[in-house]
């Protein structure tokens, strides 16, 4: 991530924004103490939508807390028809 001064960033915008697109965030420091970062607008939409993990998604499910019967027969053979 590169560091960038205030007014240096100011002077050369459009350089920040490319650099931002093509190598990831910038950082732009005030009075040398790091102030803003500048993304890519692809970068700031995966970190605004970030993936939920399976913990999560389960955990939102409408069926969560759902009593659900799941024991299964313990035979070890089953009949079938196959005809």
């Amino acid at each position: 991530m590169r560091t960038w001064q205030l007014q240096e960033a100011k002077a050369r915008l459009s350089e920040v924004i490319k650099q931002a697109s093509k190598e990831g965030p910038q950082t732009i420091t005030m009075r040398g103490e790091p102030t803003a970062v500048v993304l890519s607008k692809d970068e700031y939409e995966r970190l605004k939508h970030p993936k939920r993990n399976f913990v999560d998604f389960m955990r939102k499910s409408p069926l969560y807390g759902v009593d659900i019967d799941l024991k299964r027969e313990q035979t070890l053979t089953r009949e079938s028809d196959i005809s």
